[in-house]
């Protein structure tokens, strides 16, 4: 059963805390991406993806393959001017400044969940997906 994903913030939680969260699921949303940023706070996610690219990228990202679960699939980092190898399996992709994601704890097999709105605790109101915290 799908999701219903919407741009906007929201809350990525992993092993290593809560992180703010941007959500483009629209097709413009993805289609800018992070082009044109000097930077990120948190993490941007792709929604529907299966890869991504960063020509036209003015810094180094970390790129986390997500499966419909939002299990981790694959973490690489990637300078600008790369095209990223697809993942049959992605539906997903996470993308944050170059060297964030290992900090917070992400790695192939962690499973993250998303909470939405912009909500600074971080907690579990509104979850748009993601496994049940009390499972």
């Amino acid at each position: 059963m799908g999701r219903t994903w919407r741009d906007g913030p929201g809350w990525l939680r992993t092993p290593g805390g809560a992180v703010p969260l941007e959500v483009a699921a629209s097709y413009r949303a993805r289609r800018r991406g992070l082009l044109g940023r000097d930077g990120v706070e948190g993490v941007l996610l792709l929604t529907p993806a299966n890869s991504v690219h960063t020509f036209g990228m003015r810094f180094t990202i970390d790129v986390a393959y997500l499966d419909r679960s939002l299990t981790v699939l694959d973490v690489v980092t990637m300078p600008p001017g790369r095209l990223g190898m697809p993942r049959l399996r992605g539906r997903h992709v996470l993308e944050a400044a170059g060297g964030a994601m290992t900090g917070w704890g992400l790695r192939p097999g962690v499973t993250v969940s998303v909470t939405s709105g912009s909500g600074g605790d971080g907690g579990t109101e509104g979850v748009t997906a993601g496994p049940n915290p009390g499972a």
